[in-house]
């Protein structure tokens, strides 16, 4: 089966920068629903669209295409009372960035000093140009659920239930979230 619109992309995956230093090998393979659900990058969805399981190749995405150019204009510096202790470089907030009426965005902690604290707007992969080896292991139509949520439910995808609740601790969400004013 071809990869096209509504079509369910299973891919193992490699990330490195453009220098070929390894940022992350997925341990599990990506699956994502296909044609523009934004479930993956859109230079991902093109590079793979109409091929098939068995399909592999070396991808290199440019910041502009992946997660943007580097934004010093999304670093502030707060004082350290304003966040909850204990306090860690790494850890994630919520705020909103000087002079934006938009939507809160995620801030991450780079850096600590005595009574200061570094945030930073910036997506960890902004500025950088990425080299994505992709190989393609599965392709299945979608069923009509995940194309009416947008995404891919079951293994390695979202899963509704009543236990939504339940998905504390799992991989990916070891950040404490607390909201800036």
């Amino acid at each position: 089966m071809k990869i096209a619109q509504n079509t369910v992309v299973t891919v193992n995956y490699k990330l490195s920068d453009a220098q070929n230093n390894l940022i992350e090998e997925g341990v599990q393979p990506m699956v994502y629903l296909h044609g523009g659900y934004e479930n993956t990058l859109p230079k991902i969805e093109e590079e793979l669209d109409g091929k098939e399981a068995g399909y592999a190749t070396t991808l290199q995405v440019e910041p502009e295409d992946a997660f943007g150019d580097y934004d010093a204009e999304l670093v502030k510096v707060e004082d350290r009372k304003l966040l909850p202790e204990p306090l860690e470089v790494g850890m994630q907030f919520e705020g909103m960035a000087d002079g934006a009426d938009d939507e809160p965005m995620i801030f991450t902690v780079t850096e600590i000093a005595d009574d200061k604290v570094v945030l930073d707007g910036n997506h960890p992969l902004a500025g950088m140009a990425l080299r994505f080896e992709l190989s393609v292991i599965d392709v299945r139509d979608a069923t009509a659920e995940e194309i009416a949520h947008g995404h891919v439910h079951g293994a390695h995808g979202h899963h509704h239930g009543e236990d939504e609740g339940g998905d504390e601790g799992e991989a990916g969400d070891h950040f404490r979230s607390q909201p800036l004013h």
